[in-house]
């Protein structure tokens, strides 16, 4: 015969004290978790969301990101030949070279500068991006030192509006329009001719990468092993979703240092949670005795007071999901280490995230109160009625 949850409802209302210092405490470290959570969540989201199934991304073999990678005008010239690439309503291939660097910009809010992508593409490779739109001015001219920034480089960095201009590779460029990436890795790029940046940082002739459309998903995979296996290109191709993927590696640094403090955290929340079922068994030594005279096992006795942890660490979790909720949807940037520049993306609390944050919570519960629960359950009738 089970006890009644309205039995644990009552204890906890009973001391307010504890059980408030104690489901705060299982707060602040569950908070910290889903922070981290939160963080990881949007960045794998936005590079999840960055790839096109059919698009293909071409580096050099041994290239890891674009910015490490080099790619000639006669490979390129050769990967538009393939066969099984797709074409656009022109009956152009859709295939884009491009260029990728790095640069240095002064931050609006003072914070000094930050290592910012500029990407240099053409016509085409906005088409390969369907996720991009522009929401203000127009798109740059071809041969002309104009770009486009996205919405987040507008907001975080000095004269990157409309009308603006910005200092890099040999002269100032004019920022002539805006676009909306939907929270994808072009959100924290600056888009330019692809000509005039080769020429602007000397480098003639040579790209960083190829992207290219496949015809199909069949023909996606088949150009990846293509490209990877021709001898004479010298280059390696992947899936653009998964070249997305691995750049999620930036966040590991995040992911370790947050999950440490929060276990560290943890421990003293688990020991929290002790004390205060301790207590509570102290203070109920006579109800526990009277509970085994009614005809109450000891097995119900250990399932409600590790019931009634666990309903602490869920209190302590709701907390926290209220303490969090202004930072959802948060906009916020951390270093790709693999392109050495900074990524922009959203704290995210998807319903995944706190899943993970409740199991986190109810672990907790379940160690802090299991000890107490089971001398609990050990009370002979005597002994608990006569405290």
């Amino acid at each position: 015969m089970a006890i009644p949850i309205t039995y644990n409802l009552r204890h906890l209302r009973q001391r307010p004290g504890a059980t408030a210092m104690t489901a705060v405490g299982i707060a602040l470290t569950v908070a910290i978790a889903l922070f981290i959570l939160a963080l990881l969540g949007g960045l794998r989201q936005a590079f999840a969301r960055s790839g096109q199934p059919l698009n293909v991304l071409v580096l050099r073999k041994g290239s890891t990101a674009e910015v490490t990678s080099t790619v000639t005008e006669q490979q390129a010239a050769l990967l538009r030949t393939l066969p099984g690439i797709a074409k656009n309503a022109a009956g152009q291939p859709m295939v884009s070279p491009e260029l990728v660097v790095v640069v240095s910009l002064p931050q609006r809010n003072g914070a000094g500068p930050n290592n910012v992508t500029v990407r240099g593409l053409g016509r085409i490779g906005r088409q390969l991006r369907p996720q991009v739109h522009l929401v203000k001015g127009r798109w740059f001219h071809a041969g002309q030192r104009e770009v486009d920034v996205s919405q987040s480089v507008a907001r975080r960095y000095r004269h990157a509006q409309v009308g603006g201009s910005i200092r890099f590779g040999q002269g100032q460029w004019r920022v002539v329009g805006i676009f909306a990436a939907g929270n994808t890795a072009p959100s924290s790029e600056i888009w330019g001719d692809v000509h005039q940046m080769q020429g602007d940082f000397q480098r003639q002739g040579v790209f960083s990468s190829v992207l290219l459309q496949a015809a199909s998903p069949v023909e996606a995979s088949a150009l990846v092993r293509r490209v990877s296996s021709d001898q004479q290109l010298e280059l390696h191709g992947t899936h653009e979703q998964a070249y997305y993927a691995q750049q999620t590696q930036s966040g590991a640094p995040i992911e370790f240092v947050g999950w440490v403090v929060a276990l560290i955290m943890a421990i003293g929340s688990c020991f929290a949670a002790m004390n205060t079922m301790y207590a509570a068994v102290a203070y109920r030594e006579r109800e526990i005795g009277t509970l085994r005279m009614l005809g109450f096992s000891r097995p119900s006795i250990l399932g409600c007071f590790v019931l009634e942890s666990l309903m602490l660490a869920v209190l302590g979790w709701a907390l926290a999901v209220v303490a969090m909720l202004p930072l959802n949807g948060l906009t916020t940037g951390t270093m790709n280490n693999a392109t050495f520049s900074e990524v922009v993306f959203q704290i995210k609390m998807t319903p995944a995230v706190l899943g993970w944050a409740l199991a986190f919570a109810l672990l907790m519960g379940l160690i802090g109160g299991l000890a107490p629960a089971w001398q609990a359950a050990r009370r002979e009738i005597v002994s608990a009625l006569r405290a």
